[in-house]
């Protein structure tokens, strides 16, 4: 599997800053506010996170066969 740079850049900014920050946000804010299922939201923004960056690693391994 493998796609364009812009795509590739646009899902690595997605997973490696908008993800865990969002988490994060949501994860406080539930904290301070008594937001519902802070735990359960927190938990599915953190998987949805861990599987876009297996798929990202896979997409960078078939990119780096390539060049070889």
């Amino acid at each position: 599997m493998t796609m364009k740079n812009e795509t590739y850049d646009k899902l690595k900014w997605i997973a490696q800053i908008a993800l865990p920050a969002a988490a994060t946000l949501y994860a406080a804010l539930a904290g301070i506010w008594g937001l519902p299922h802070g735990t359960e939201i927190t938990g599915t923004i953190s998987a949805v996170d861990v599987f876009l960056g297996a798929l990202l690693g896979i997409s960078t391994k078939n990119y780096n066969k390539g060049g070889e």
